[in-house]
């Protein structure tokens, strides 16, 4: 998310050394630099040859009826939940985004009330309207443009190398990744470490993944033999963070708590927890093997 400027070396000089530290605080090996690699698809979200410019300004009207204002309900409701400083949806009319949508001016008054309060909820509230909006477009891009989902999936898959063993995916990335692994059953991959994940969230990301969910149940990624599911309770884009009653009982939700900034990738990938189920994935019964993560 809001990677567009970033490559995949300058993503690694960022998170790699996070998810060594993680491993090590673990108990886990040493990891060196060759041992993480990234996979990048932020410039997939721009033109072709075309680079990002500054965020336009956008406001309670831009937000469009649909997936963006049922994710922005989403992330109202649950942050309603968790922050006492948050008035939540019921209190300003139980008829939500859905209901609100036939109706463009009553819908506008209804974002300005979610923008006004995720922007002053400890989660968001370093956030401008304009990069909150930036987010669900995002999220919205992915999910719905074929074009961009199939490239970002790719560049997931191709980063994959033959010793690639675990894959570790953040927020937006987690769907990504799944999806890759899912559309790639050949890939060596044998562990699944997703933080912040918004996997489970129904109707705008879980009813909509590919493939699609069977009786309400989602597709287990060929070939991962382990999925270590972890979240920090306060990080409203995750949501509940469990992912148990949507993949089944093979998942491992794990809570942690990342202090101020619940979805900040760095806070995740050094947590113990974290590193603990990287360096399940990276370790044989003789060691650290031939094996590396990607994230």
């Amino acid at each position: 998310m809001g990677q567009e400027f970033h490559g995949p070396e300058l993503m690694c000089q960022l998170v790699g050394p996070a998810l060594r530290d993680g491993v090590r605080l673990s108990g886990g090996p040493a990891l060196s630099a060759g041992d993480v690699a990234c996979a990048f698809y932020g410039d997939v979200f721009l033109e072709p040859g075309a680079r990002g410019g500054d965020v336009p300004p956008w406001d309670e009207f831009d937000v469009e009826t649909g997936f963006e204002a049922e994710l922005l309900e989403a992330w109202w409701e649950y942050a309603a939940s968790v922050d006492s400083r948050v008035e939540g949806p019921d209190e300003q009319g139980a008829r939500g985004a859905v209901g609100y949508a036939a109706s463009r001016p009553l819908l506008n008054r209804r974002v300005r009330a979610a923008l006004n309060a995720l922007t002053g909820s400890r989660f968001f509230e370093k956030v401008s309207d304009r990069l909150l909006i930036f987010a669900l477009k995002q999220v919205r891009r992915y999910m719905t443009e074929p074009g961009v989902r199939a490239a970002a999936r790719e560049r997931v898959a191709k980063a994959v190398g033959a010793e690639t063993r675990v894959m570790v995916a953040h927020s937006l990335g987690s769907v990504v990744a799944y999806e890759a692994l899912c559309a790639n059953p050949q890939l060596p991959v044998t562990d699944f470490v997703t933080v912040g994940s918004p996997l489970g969230l129904r109707s705008v990301i879980f009813d909509r993944l590919d493939p699609a969910p069977v009786d309400g149940w989602g597709l287990w990624p060929a070939g991962v033999q382990a999925w270590t599911n972890i979240a920090d309770p306060g990080d409203v884009v995750a949501l509940a963070g469990v992912l148990v009653d949507r993949f089944g009982d093979r998942v491992r939700d794990v809570t942690i708590t990342n202090g101020a900034r619940m979805h900040d990738l760095l806070r995740y990938l050094t947590a113990p927890s974290v590193g603990t189920a990287i360096a399940r994935g990276v370790t044989d019964a003789n060691g650290l093997g031939e094996a590396e993560a990607l994230t």
